[in-house]
């Protein structure tokens, strides 16, 4: 199947970028007036994909985005969802907590959302490019060789070597990426230029805070934000739908349910949880 991309052309004021709504409508509350309250409209704000995962909202978190009408990239939440599978291609080990936790808030999402949302989301781009301040910029999701591959800020040089060589052989050369998917955010300079991951607004990466992650390219420049957003009203709709506890409390705690995924320079000692 061929990818597919989008070119914005030239944005060149300042751009809000976030990644993983994760069905954690309070958050993405918080993101879209948080880019208001800086006068960043919505043709400014990017999304990484990952609309509908693991928290209790994915119908209303749709249909903010959709009447937003931002630019959103392909998740693979968005790939496997309007494509029917059975499962949400996060790219976790088999039996492991998450993805264990999955079969629960998958089957959740793939049940609340309408043909029409699912039609929307196999319409999403899998990059999206754009030039700010003379340079180019690619937003992709994961990797380009897996939608769902997880790469972190201390990943090996030739991971970066890797995707960023079979990005553009896709859509020709980039100064710098823009992606998603892992959940913790990271800045890395590489020898062609910045891979930039915002991190994820639903859920805390892993730090012991509620506090989620978006970020500001602005003049060249990326910042990392925290957002604050309801927590107990996510972990309410949460509850509601009835989903299994451990992302629920994974708000609560600002700790992952699980370490599973994490390489072993991101893992906490296990006195840091109390």
């Amino acid at each position: 199947m061929a990818m597919k991309h989008a070119d914005l052309g030239a944005l060149d004021g300042p751009v809000l970028l976030f990644g993983g709504p994760y069905s954690n409508v309070q958050a993405l509350d918080a993101v879209i007036a948080a880019a208001a309250a800086r006068g960043i409209d919505r043709g400014h704000m990017m999304c990484t994909g990952d609309i509908a995962a693991y928290c209790g909202a994915p119908g209303p978190c749709v249909q903010r985005l959709r009447d937003l009408a931002c630019p959103v990239v392909a998740g693979n939440c968005e790939v496997q969802l309007a494509s029917g599978a059975p499962g949400c291609g996060c790219g976790f080990d088999a039996g492991s907590t998450c993805d264990l936790l999955s079969v629960g808030w998958y089957g959740f999402a793939a049940s609340a959302l309408s043909a029409d949302d699912k039609a929307w989301m196999g319409q999403l781009p899998d990059f999206i490019t754009f030039i700010h301040q003379g340079a180019r910029y690619a937003a992709i999701h994961g990797g380009v060789t897996d939608v769902s591959r997880f790469i972190w800020g201390s990943s090996d040089a030739s991971v970066f070597d890797h995707e960023w060589q079979a990005l553009e052989d896709h859509i020709g050369p980039v100064d710098h990426i823009i992606a998603g998917h892992c959940g913790i955010p990271f800045i890395r300079k590489t020898p062609k230029g910045r891979w930039i991951n915002a991190g994820v607004i639903g859920m805390p990466p892993h730090d012991g805070r509620q506090q989620t992650r978006f970020a500001i390219l602005d003049g060249g420049e990326v910042q990392i934000h925290r957002l604050d957003y309801d927590v107990a009203g996510a972990m309410r709709d949460m509850a509601d739908a009835g989903l299994p506890d451990g992302y629920r409390r994974g708000l609560q705690s600002g700790y992952w349910p699980s370490e599973d995924i994490l390489p072993a320079d991101l893992r906490l000692p296990s006195l840091a949880r109390g």
